[in-house]
């Protein structure tokens, strides 16, 4: 029987995303050493904002104001190299994902299931963001304060 070429390439997945992997397995690494201290956590989160292109870190920094001003119970911290928000038992209720860490051509705000969205059915959990006013403002507010209640 012939055998399976160890050099054939995988479809799996991309390079982008096992960086992303590579970056959830060193927090969680980083996690168990420092106890998920929230000092720590909004350093992470200011560190990988200060580093994303200059677009994206506008938004991202909207984003952590509105964020952090709305959901104070939310702790900043990264998920998979992206800043996010978790509740109290350490799950992410929102994260941003700057358009530049998979090649996208718009950011996306993100709500993972512990988000009380809900609405019926079907109900939206992420959102193209290309840019910030402040009718976009009033909107994030609103999802993140739902998101929070």
């Amino acid at each position: 029987m012939p055998t399976k070429s160890a050099e054939k390439q995988s479809d799996g997945f991309s390079a982008e995303e096992r960086a992303a992997m590579k970056e959830r397995a060193a927090e969680l690494r980083a996690e168990g050493k420092r106890g998920a201290k929230k000092a720590d956590g909004l350093q992470a989160v200011l560190d990988r904002i200060a580093d994303m292109a200059p677009e994206d870190r506008a938004l991202a920094e909207r984003v952590h104001v509105v964020v952090t001003a709305n959901a104070p119970a939310l702790s900043p911290r990264t998920w998979y190299g992206m800043p996010a928000y978790a509740d109290a038992d350490g799950k992410v209720v929102v994260f941003f994902q700057d358009a530049g860490k998979f090649g996208s051509r718009y950011a996306t705000l993100g709500f993972n299931d512990t988000a009380q969205l809900d609405d019926g059915d079907l109900w939206p959990v992420s959102f193209a963001l290309r840019g910030w006013s402040p009718a976009v403002e009033e909107q994030v507010v609103e999802l993140v304060r739902t998101a929070t209640s």
